[in-house]
């Protein structure tokens, strides 16, 4: 008999990497070609990432998850130094205006996307060694300290998304292994007010912020990007324009291979072809947070948690992500997980998906 797990996981995981190949080679052909001349340079390049990550994947497969819990400092203190390393003079590379990636070769890493992993397997590691303690305002501050470098960091990019992703992620965490209603509301009331600040002081990030509710009254400023995303969206209408047939990819929607990929998705598929993506999500979150919750009942605490923070980092990823191309949130950076165009994200994406499959595999084991 198939387990229900491997089928809400593996099926899903598989349509949503073919969805991103199909789709990083379909709206990145215009911007492709105006940038390198050719129009498969991101195409082959996410071919590349995709096979990377299927190596990955396998790795993370064959790795006992409790030496995750072993070394799970060291892995945090690794992403740490990569995101210090960035404001080294020749080491962090600056694109836009911001500073996000180390170049090593042909090769960008990003070191916010490895901050998320990293993250993903401290916080899990912490609950279980101060479990007890984390309803203590000692037990309970100790992560928080160890997010606020972090996000000191991020943020210093500048990159407020991924600050406003892996504050979320810690939070539902902790929340989850058992911290009060009253430290949640807390911990969500501190996120939202240090958000605020950080957009009203930051001129482009207030401007930005305003313009989303009214973006084609700010059609060629700041509301350029979410304008041709709604447009392109229009366009979809129920069954979409047919694969390779966007309008709006063609040098009108910036990011369409990353940021925007979305918009893209639905205007050459249609609203079907987007609740389609949705639904794979929805599927491959459920198949995760079931292996978490078989995990927990068997015991396996550190397991239970690492499967529920992969989890909600996918889908708190995902709800970011969409909702900007939908325009019910401001305009972020993040990327549709395993869909849109990047090195760090997709890989190590696969990789924490290689991580789930190895919790769910050892859940049959003991069962």
């Amino acid at each position: 008999m198939i387990d229900r797990a491997n089928i809400f996981i593996i099926l899903p995981y598989l349509c949503l990497l073919f969805i991103g190949v199909v789709m990083v080679a379909s709206s990145s052909v215009y911007v492709s070609e105006d940038i390198y001349g050719s129009p498969f340079h991101f195409a082959s390049r996410q071919i590349i990432f995709f096979i990377i990550g299927i190596v990955a994947t396998i790795v993370a497969l064959s790795i006992p998850s409790n030496l995750f819990l072993t070394f799970d400092w060291v892995i945090l203190m690794g992403s740490f130094l990569l995101l210090v390393a960035l404001f080294f003079p020749g080491v962090g590379t600056e694109v836009n205006g911001s500073l996000r990636w180390i170049r090593v070769g042909p090769i960008n890493i990003q070191p916010s996307e490895v901050s998320k992993l990293a993250l993903v397997i401290y916080i899990a590691g912490y609950c279980v060694r101060r479990l007890s303690e984390i309803n203590t305002s000692l037990g309970f501050f100790r992560p928080l300290i160890v997010l606020a470098f972090f996000g000191l960091l991020i943020m210093s990019q500048p990159d407020l998304g991924s600050t406003l992703v892996i504050g979320a992620l810690v939070i539902a965490v902790l929340f989850f292994a058992g911290i009060s209603f009253f430290q949640f509301s807390l911990l969500i009331s501190l996120m939202g007010s240090l958000a605020a600040i950080a957009i009203y002081l930051e001129p482009y990030r207030y401007i930005r912020f305003i313009s989303f509710t009214e973006p084609f009254e700010n059609f060629y400023g700041p509301g350029w990007q979410l304008s041709n995303a709604l447009l392109g969206i229009g366009r979809g209408e129920w069954f979409g324009v047919g694969l390779g047939n966007s309008l709006q990819k063609n040098l009108y929607l910036p990011e369409p291979h990353t940021d925007f990929i979305f918009a893209v998705i639905v205007e050459e598929f249609g609203l079907i072809g987007g609740l389609i993506v949705i639904f794979l999500f929805a599927l491959l979150i459920f198949g995760i947070l079931v292996t978490s919750i078989k995990a927990l009942e068997l015991g396996k605490l550190f397991q239970g948690l690492l499967a529920f923070g992969a989890g909600i980092l996918i889908a708190i990823q995902v709800v970011f992500n969409i909702g900007v191309n939908l325009g019910i949130l401001p305009t972020k950076g993040l990327t549709l997980p395993f869909i849109s165009y990047g090195g760090s994200s997709l890989i190590l994406f696969m990789f924490l998906m290689g991580m789930v499959l190895r919790i769910n595999f050892e859940n049959k084991i003991i069962k």
